[in-house]
C-alpha cells in the first residue's frame, strides 16, 4: 500500500521559529514613521503591541526559541501531516509527485492557530486583559478567539461586513469561543463612523477593519492590537509550518521542485516556504510561486511602494506590494484573499526574483476545489483553492514536458464552514473578475507623494 502521509512526532514538533531577515541578500526596508518619514521606533509601537512581539518584528536573530507554554498548545494539532496527492495525481494523468501539507487539522481549522497561540501568549505575559483584531473571511478571527480562550484574554473581532453576512459559521465560531464579532465597518470607532457617513452599504475591507481595531487598541491601555498576516513576527511563527516540512521530505528522500501557495497577506505561503527560501538563496534550484486573485491581484498588478497598512491611515508606512489603502474589493468575490497589501518579506522577495506571483480567476480556484475534493476527499477553504488551481496548473506542464517534477502546495484550512460559496459555485452565481487598471490607478493617486522604496522597480 502507498504511503498517503507522512506523519511526524510530538518530539519533533520544532523549538525554534526560523527568521528569514539576516538570510536575504538585500537587507529589507524598514517601517516608516508617517509624520517624520524616518523608521518606526519600538515606541511608537507600543501603544498597539506587546514589547516582546517588537522585538521579534524587528530581530535579527536567524532562530528564536518558541516558549514552552506555546509548544504545549502547538501539540494539540502540530505537527501537522504532509500528503501525497496520488488521487489526483491519477486524475490528472501527470509524471509529476503532488504533496499538500494539511494545515487544516488544526483546531480552528487553518494555519491562523501557529501565530495566534504565540501572540496570545506574549499579550498575557505582558499584561494585557484584551486583544482587538480584524478578519476578512473569518479564519484569523476564529483562530485568535481560539487563542484567546486558551490564554484567558478577551477578545474583539472587527469582522469584513460582506463576510459578516456570507459567512456567519465563521462568527459562531468566534462567539463560541468567547469573542466578540462586529461588523465592519460600524458605529463603534470614529474610523467606521467616517466611513458609514461616506457609504452607509459599504461591504468593508480588511483595511476598514485594522483601522477599527487599532483605534480601540490604542484608546484603552489594558488592550492590545494582533494582526493576522503580514508583519514580520506573524511570518515568523508561520514557520514552524515549513521547518516541519522539510523534516517530513527528508524522512521520504525527496524534495520540492515547485512550492505553491495561496497569498492574502502572506502569512500561510510565507510560513510553508520562508524555509525552503532559505535554502534557495543557498543554491538549490526551486520555483516558489504566490498565487492571488485576479480581483485583489496586489503582486502582479500593485506596485512595491511604501503605503499604510490600513484605511484610516493609523499605521506605519509598509514597504510592500500595494492596491492603494483606500482600496474595497468587490463583494462577488467569494474566495478570500482580499486585503490591499502584501508582506514586506513576500514583497521584498518577489522584488528579488526569489519567489514569483500568479493571479487566478475565481471560478478556476472552484473548479479545482471541486477536483481536490472528488479525487482527495478534503473540502478546502476558497483561500487555498487558488493553490490547487496552480498545483493542477504545474502538474499539466509536467505531463507536457514529460518532466517527473515534485510539487508542494499549502493547504491553508479545509472549507467546512464555508459551503455558502461552494454554493454560490455550484448553482452557476459566482463570476470572474479582473480588477482594472484604471480603478487600480485611482486607488494609488493617494500614495504618489510617499517615500518610494528603494528596491523598487516600478515607483
Amino acid at each position: 500500500m502507498n504511503i498517503h502521509k507522512i506523519t511526524l512526532p510530538e518530539s519533533e514538533l520544532p523549538r525554534q521559529w526560523y527568521n528569514i531577515l539576516p538570510d536575504l541578500p538585500v537587507p529589507l526596508e524598514p517601517p516608516l514613521h508617517p509624520e517624520t518619514g524616518k523608521p518606526v521606533s519600538p515606541e511608537d509601537l507600543s501603544p498597539i503591541f506587546p514589547m516582546p512581539l517588537i522585538e521579534q518584528e524587528v530581530s535579527n536573530q536567524r532562530y528564536i526559541d518558541i516558549p514552552e507554554e506555546v509548544l504545549e498548545k502547538y501539540a494539540l494539532w502540530r505537527p501537522t501531516p504532509l500528503y501525497r496527492a496520488y488521487g489526483l495525481e491519477e486524475y490528472l494523468g501527470t509524471p509529476a509527485k503532488i504533496y499538500f501539507k494539511n494545515e487544516g487539522v488544526s483546531p480552528a481549522g487553518s494555519h491562523k492557530p501557529n501565530t495566534a497561540i504565540p501572540q496570545a501568549y506574549y499579550n498575557k505575559i505582558s499584561g494585557t486583559k484584551r486583544i482587538t483584531t480584524e478578519t476578512g473571511a473569518g479564519q484569523w478571527g476564529s483562530a485568535l478567539a481560539f487563542a484567546c480562550a486558551l490564554f484567558g484574554l478577551e477578545c474583539k473581532v472587527y469582522m469584513v461586513k460582506i463576510s459578516y453576512q456570507q459567512k456567519p459559521y465563521r462568527r459562531i465560531m468566534m462567539e463560541t469561543w468567547g469573542a466578540k464579532c462586529i461588523p465592519s465597518p460600524s458605529p463603534e470607532t470614529e474610523a467606521g463612523r467616517r466611513i458609514l457617513e461616506k457609504d452607509p452599504d459599504s461591504p468593508g475591507s480588511l483595511g476598514i477593519a485594522i483601522s477599527e481595531a487599532v483605534e480601540e487598541a490604542v484608546k484603552d491601555e489594558n488592550t492590545k492590537y494582533a494582526l493576522g498576516s503580514v508583519l514580520n513576527h506573524v511570518l515568523l511563527h508561520q514557520t514552524v509550518n515549513g521547518i516541519e516540512c522539510i523534516r517530513q521530505f527528508e524522512l521520504i528522500g525527496e524534495y520540492p521542485d515547485v512550492i505553491i501557495g495561496c497569498v492574502g497577506g502572506g502569512s500561510n505561503f510565507a510560513g510553508n516556504c520562508l524555509p525552503f527560501v532559505r535554502d534557495k538563496i543557498n543554491g538549490k534550484d526551486i520555483d516558489i510561486i504566490a498565487v492571488e486573485p485576479a480581483a485583489c491581484p496586489t503582486i502582479t498588478k500593485g506596485p512595491f511602494a511604501y503605503d499604510f497598512g490600513d484605511t484610516a491611515r493609523m499605521t506605519p508606512l509598509l514597504p510592500m506590494h500595494t492596491l492603494g489603502h483606500n482600496f474595497v474589493p468587490k463583494p462577488f468575490h467569494a474566495g478570500g484573499l482580499r486585503y490591499h497589501g502584501m508582506a514586506p518579506i513576500v514583497s521584498h522577495l518577489v522584488e528579488l526574483g526569489l519567489v514569483r506571483a500568479v493571479a487566478v480567476q475565481q471560478l478556476e480556484t472552484f473548479k479545482a476545489g471541486i477536483t481536490f475534493a472528488r479525487t482527495e476527499g478534503f473540502i478546502s477553504a476558497p483561500e487555498a483553492n487558488h493553490a490547487i488551481a496552480v498545483a493542477i496548473q504545474e502538474a499539466i506542464k509536467a505531463k507536457e514536458e514529460g518532466k517527473e517534477k515534485v510539487i508542494l502546495f499549502n493547504w491553508s484550512g479545509h472549507g467546512l464552514v464555508d459551503m455558502a460559496a461552494y454554493d454560490a459555485y455550484l448553482r452557476g452565481e459566482l463570476r470572474d473578475y479582473s480588477l482594472p487598471d484604471e480603478e487600480i490607478k485611482g486607488a494609488l493617486k493617494e500614495i504618489n507623494t510617499f517615500p518610494k522604496p528603494r528596491l523598487s522597480k516600478r515607483s
